[in-house]
Order: structure tokens, then C-alpha cells, then sequence
């Protein structure tokens, strides 16, 4: 009996220690049962939420990698315009009034760049360097180099230069494709200020806009400011990676604030390459034009229809060998799903040329299928953007 009396005695002195210890800690480490229960896998228990890592308070570090990898390029152009000639004579001028004429006038365009290779390449825009008789590239450290022009890619509006300079700073590629909200800097020559760093977010990626007339291309929409000058120049991330090249803006003139293009690193990595490569771009071609598929209640599809209506078939092209018809509707090209005109002209100017693909898709509402062997994408006879129209700048 008197064991048993200790025994209870002995435990009842543990449990008001343990009640003692178990305040004390709860007062003063309030968050320890929760993390034990979590420990434990016991009921009850939550997983403590991570907390987001603060965002930087400065980008310079960013800056001091990416900036001496861009270059200020000064271009000298000789432009033809059409004017009026008049006549000295005041009555040869009153009977025969003036003579249309062509004179030509020096023009000097400012514009940006980006070394991509220590052997002296530079990524710019094409409209930037375009009939170009003289380009001096100015460099962060204060040198100045003569450029010729390697190659130019008039679609996707870059053209690749090569200076002869030794000890260049390269910049870093991005190894992660950028999202929206994805902090960006862009970084360039406007308006002739030399190195002017701008920030703002990615605001859109994949933006579909047509520069020459041409098939539609992707850029990235971002509110990081874009002026005259920057247009070739570098949009790099917060880790002064590049992700793209400043192309454009829409500037007041079309009501519109902090909406500017630049063409993604994808894109300009493979123009580089083939470039230097080749000293042109090859892209693949069927031979047809297309537009977006009609959903009507008759067309038997879903209202989410994808694919592209073939609107129009060159005689002799890849198109026509194989079958393919106006108003056929085009839903496969080899192993892809064709999304809407603008993807499968990125689909088919990504195929090398000589290869066969198979097709598939809709005529008068019943599938068919078809093998067609493309070329080479005929050049095209356009002219150099009107960055003077529309408030595209």
C-alpha cells in the first residue's frame, strides 16, 4: 500500500513538471509544439509556409554584368528622296513649272548593340544598320570600331555585325525563358545618351506582330522604357542574363504608354548562328497562305476550333505537289498540332528544307492525310521598316 501511495505520488510531482515546462516553453517558444506535431506527422499539425525572398533593392549587379556587353552603333546612310525641281528663270518656272527629281541626302542613325561572341559579333536590328554605307560601334570602355555587316535577317528584323576588337565583354544568355512578371532591364543608347538602363516586368510573352509583311513572329511585351536609340540594345533579367533584343515601341502617337517589344534570345540565337553559319537565314516553305479556321454552326467543329484554313495555294509549291487544296483545313504538320496560322508558319519555316512531312486536317468536313516535301522559303521583296507610322518607333 505505502508502494503504491509513492508510486502515485512520484507521478503526480512528473506531471507538474511537465505542466510547468510545457508553460514555460509555450510562453517563450510559442511556435515548438507545432513544429513537433509537424515532426511527429502527429494530427493537427500544418506546414509552416515559406516566406518569399525579399526583392533586391538594387540591380546593379546586374547592371555591371550585362552593361559592358552593349555597344552604341552609329550608322551612315545615303537616302534617296523625290522632289521638285524649280527653275531659275522665273518665266521658264511660270510656263513650265517644276521637274520631278531624285537627289540624295547623308542621313545618320543612332541605335544599339550586343557583343554575343568574343571573335567580335554584334546582334542588332536590322532597321537599325539597313542601307548603311558607313557603322562605327562604340564600346563601353570608350573604344571605337569600324563594323561591316555579316548578314541581316529582314523577317525577324536583327542583323548580325563583326568588329575587329580584341578583350570583348560577352554577354550571358538566359537559361530560363522569361514569364510574365519576371523583373527586366533594357539597357542601350537612347537618344544618343549612351548607356541608359530602364526597368520594368515582362508584360506578355508570345505577342504575334507582323514587321514586313511577312508571317507573323513572337516577341516579349515589356513597360521597361524603350526610346529612339534603344533598338538593338540588350533586355536582360535580373541576373543580367540576355532574354531579348529591344525592337520596338508604340509610342504616344498610337495612345499608347509603356508598351515595347523585344525579340526573344530563342529567336535571335538561332538568326546568329545561321548567320555566321551561312551569312543568311534558310527557313522551310509549303507554298501557301493561310487565316484563321470559322467557327460556324455548320463547320462540325468545336467552338474552340485550332488549325489553319488554307486560303490560298501557290502553282508549283511543296502545297500544290501535295494535294492541298483552298479551304482545306490543316490541323497537323509531322509530329505537331497546328494552333493557328501564325504556329504553323513558325512550324514550317523551322523545317529543313528537303524534308518530308506528313499533313493532316479537314476537306469538307472529312480528315485526309498527305506527304509534302519542302524548299527553301523564296526571298522576299520588302522594305525596311516604316518606324515613322502608326507610333511605331
Amino acid at each position: 500500500m505505502k508502494h503504491a501511495a509513492g508510486t502515485l505520488a512520484f507521478i503526480a510531482r512528473c506531471v507538474v513538471v511537465g505542466l510547468a515546462a510545457a508553460f514555460v516553453i509555450g510562453l517563450f517558444w510559442p511556435a515548438t509544439g507545432e513544429r513537433l506535431r509537424a515532426r511527429l506527422h502527429l494530427p493537427g499539425a500544418t506546414v509552416a509556409s515559406v516566406p518569399a525572398a525579399p526583392a533586391p533593392t538594387s540591380y546593379a549587379d546586374a547592371v555591371a554584368a550585362a552593361a559592358p556587353s552593349v555597344v552604341n552603333i552609329y550608322a551612315n546612310k545615303i537616302v534617296n528622296e523625290r522632289a521638285i525641281k524649280m527653275y531659275d528663270n522665273p518665266i521658264l518656272q511660270q510656263l513650265l513649272g517644276g521637274t520631278l527629281t531624285t537627289y540624295a541626302r547623308h542621313e545618320k542613325t543612332l541605335g544599339s548593340g550586343v557583343i554575343v561572341s568574343a571573335q567580335g559579333y554584334v546582334l542588332t536590328n536590322y532597321h537599325v544598320i539597313s542601307h548603311a554605307t558607313d557603322i562605327q560601334v562604340l564600346l563601353y570602355d570608350g573604344r571605337v570600331a569600324k563594323a561591316h555587316v555579316v548578314g541581316f535577317d529582314e523577317e525577324t528584323d536583327l542583323a548580325v555585325l563583326k568588329i575587329d576588337a580584341g578583350n570583348l565583354p560577352v554577354i550571358r544568355f538566359a537559361r530560363q525563358k522569361p514569364r510574365p512578371g519576371d523583373v527586366v532591364l533594357a539597357i542601350g543608347n537612347p537618344l544618343g545618351l549612351n548607356q541608359t538602363v530602364t526597368m520594368g516586368i515582362v508584360s506578355a510573352v508570345g505577342r504575334q506582330l507582323q514587321l514586313r509583311g511577312s508571317s507573323d513572329e513572337d516577341f516579349i511585351q515589356t513597360d521597361a522604357a524603350i526610346n529612339f536609340g534603344n533598338s538593338g540594345g540588350a533586355l536582360v533579367n535580373a541576373e543580367g542574363r540576355l532574354v531579348g533584343i529591344n525592337a520596338l515601341l508604340i509610342g504616344r502617337a498610337a495612345n499608347a504608354e509603356g508598351i515595347g517589344f523585344a525579340i526573344p534570345v530563342s529567336t535571335a540565337r538561332n538568326v546568329l548562328d545561321q548567320i555566321v553559319a551561312t551569312g543568311h537565314v534558310v527557313r522551310g516553305w509549303l507554298g501557301a497562305d493561310y487565316t484563321f479556321v470559322p467557327v460556324a454552326a455548320n463547320s462540325g467543329l468545336p467552338a474552340a476550333a485550332r488549325g489553319a484554313l488554307v486560303t490560298d495555294v501557290y502553282p508549283g509549291s511543296p502545297a500544290a505537289l501535295a494535294g492541298i487544296q483552298p479551304r482545306d483545313i490543316l490541323l497537323r504538320i509531322g509530329n505537331d498540332n497546328i494552333r493557328d496560322p501564325a504556329d504553323l508558319h513558325r512550324r514550317e519555316a523551322a523545317i529543313k528544307p528537303g524534308t518530308t512531312v506528313e499533313l493532316s486536317g479537314l476537306r469538307n468536313g472529312s480528315p485526309f492525310h498527305t506527304k509534302a516535301t519542302l524548299t527553301e522559303r523564296p526571298p522576299m521583296t520588302v522594305d525596311a521598316i516604316d518606324t515613322s507610322n502608326d507610333g511605331l518607333q
